[in-house]
């Protein structure tokens, strides 16, 4: 007699590919795919050159852990070399982009929580996909604004690197919201559908 389960299974191959801000972002475990309430968990491809253009998170932090290759991740502007079994925190406000610099693909397991309750402190973009140029401040309605800017208070936070044999850590969480160019999608990071 089969037992009929509450857990959801989710294949990589299932999951449409989503290139927009460089690389290959795919979300296996999100509330559109399987209705999670408190995070979501997804797989990022970089070949050799790629990125993930600079962005952050106003509402959650992000967990990294590289499968495969190597990456480096620039937090704040300050680079983080991350190799293969080894994870990363990048706390709220931390501006990050991801780079692959290496001769190898690397795979990069993301996860991130809490969901935001709206999609503007889901994701901001501060730079562009396509250039490093900054996207920089636009003004309009849909920016995320706080009581700071988190970029004044990187000094105060550190991106923690943790291996098998060390961990190095000195996070301070940030309340603030830094300005940037929001993006079109919701907290889950899937897009948001036009109407």
């Amino acid at each position: 007699m089969a037992v009929a389960s509450c857990c959801r299974h989710v294949a990589v191959r299932d999951v449409p590919p989503d290139r927009r801000r460089g690389g290959e972002l795919r979300v296996l475990l999100g509330p559109r795919t399987v209705g999670s309430t408190s995070g979501f968990m997804g797989v990022a491809t970089l070949l050799p050159g790629e990125k993930i253009a600079e962005h952050y998170h106003p509402y959650s932090e992000e967990f990294l852990y590289v499968a495969t290759g190597s990456i480096v991740v620039d937090c704040d502007d300050v680079p983080v070399a991350v190799a293969a079994g080894e994870g990363l925190y990048i706390p709220i406000g931390t501006r990050h982009r991801l780079r692959n610099t290496a001769g190898e693909p690397a795979s990069v397991v993301f996860h991130l929580g809490p969901l935001a309750p709206r999609p503007e402190l889901g994701h901001v973009d501060t730079e562009n996909a396509e250039d490093t140029g900054k996207a920089g401040d636009t003004g309009n309605a849909g920016e995320a604004r706080g009581s700071g800017d988190a970029r004044d208070a990187g000094a105060a936070r550190q991106a923690v690197t943790v291996t098998a044999d060390q961990a190095r850590s000195e996070p301070q969480l940030s309340d603030q919201v830094s300005t940037g160019q929001v993006g079109s999608e919701r907290a889950d990071g899937d897009p948001v559908a036009s109407a």
